[in-house]
């Protein structure tokens, strides 16, 4: 491969690939953990995002700016095209995790508060690890999927009962949502273990940019724009935090502890979101929290050390 394997870069990057010192299994754990903080921050900074831009516009203008980022660190450090038989694999993460999760997501958030649209990250984990067993064969035991499932039970029931039991007209986006950001997740975990993690990403937002900019010129010239202090840090945030940052770290941590363990980390995700969500959108929270805190925490433990 001619030019995936490089070891370091400026800016602080960590450009290695997947068969370079991670620093073993507690840093590759480390960096899926920290793509998991930047997850967390998705949903409010969405909303806050949505407060002075259109949902597509909002979905168009993320992806471009992290499309430029992404671009620039590829540029600069001379990183040359991936082979031609890893395209369509990024093709699946950009429609998975560049645009479809970001637009169905905050289509969804226009109706539906952050605690309900947890629901998606909650299922997420077991989502993946499905995936994974289909596109990869990863096996993982019977202990894993039985904490898995006590985790994703564990999330659901708190998420659900934080939006009051009702299923909102948003669940057809949200579950879907779930379903190609789990085959996004799934393709750039098995990627990222033949290229560096932020390779993949940055190559996914590059090969998007033919549909998300004229996507952005036409929704911006029919949704209003209204810049505020709040729509502008969460589109800086989802652009470069969420959609570029958080993936470079959480590919590479999925490529150093494998995509199932990696992706049972983010059954903390909703928990933090709805942290995020008192503290930046004063929503209120439930003492149902610290107990389903305490039992997801209990599940992530036990599918890090089951073996698989």
């Amino acid at each position: 491969m001619r030019a995936q394997s490089s070891a370091t870069a400026p800016s602080g990057i960590a450009v290695g690939g997947p068969t370079a010192s991670t620093g073993g299994r507690s840093s590759g754990t480390l960096l899926a953990a920290l793509g998991v903080v930047a997850f967390s921050l998705t949903f409010p900074a969405t909303a806050w995002g949505l407060e002075g831009f259109g949902p597509w516009s909002l979905i168009a203008v993320r992806s471009i700016l992290a499309a430029v980022i992404a671009g620039g660190c590829l540029l600069v450090l001379r990183v040359a095209p991936p082979e031609r038989r890893h395209w369509a694999g990024l093709a699946v993460v950009g429609a998975g995790v560049v645009l479809g999760f970001p637009l169905l997501t905050t289509l969804a958030l226009q109706t539906s508060t952050t605690a309900h649209a947890a629901v998606v990250v909650g299922l997420l984990p077991l989502t993946t690890a499905l995936f994974s067993a289909l596109r990869i064969g990863t096996r993982p035991s019977r202990t894993f999927w039985l904490a898995a499932l006590a985790g994703a039970a564990a999330v659901i029931a708190f998420t659900v009962q934080q939006s009051g039991g009702a299923l909102t007209s948003a669940d057809a986006y949200l579950f879907a949502a779930l379903l190609v950001c789990a085959a996004g997740y799934t393709e750039g975990g098995r990627l990222a273990r033949v290229m560096p993690g932020w390779h993949v990403i940055g190559w996914a937002l590059v090969l998007c940019l033919p549909l998300t900019v004229p996507m952005a010129a036409v929704a911006l010239s029919f949704e209003p724009v209204h810049l505020t202090a709040h729509s502008v840090t969460g589109l800086l945030w989802v652009a470069a935090g969420s959609q570029f940052l958080g993936l470079v770290v959480w590919y590479r941590g999925m490529a150093a502890i494998g995509i199932p363990k990696a992706s049972q980390l983010q059954l903390a995700q909703p928990l933090l979101t709805l942290v995020w969500s008192v503290l930046l959108l004063g929503e209120h929270l439930t003492v149902a929290a610290p107990l389903t805190a305490a039992a997801v925490l209990v599940c992530i433990a036990v599918t890090q050390r089951a073996r698989g």
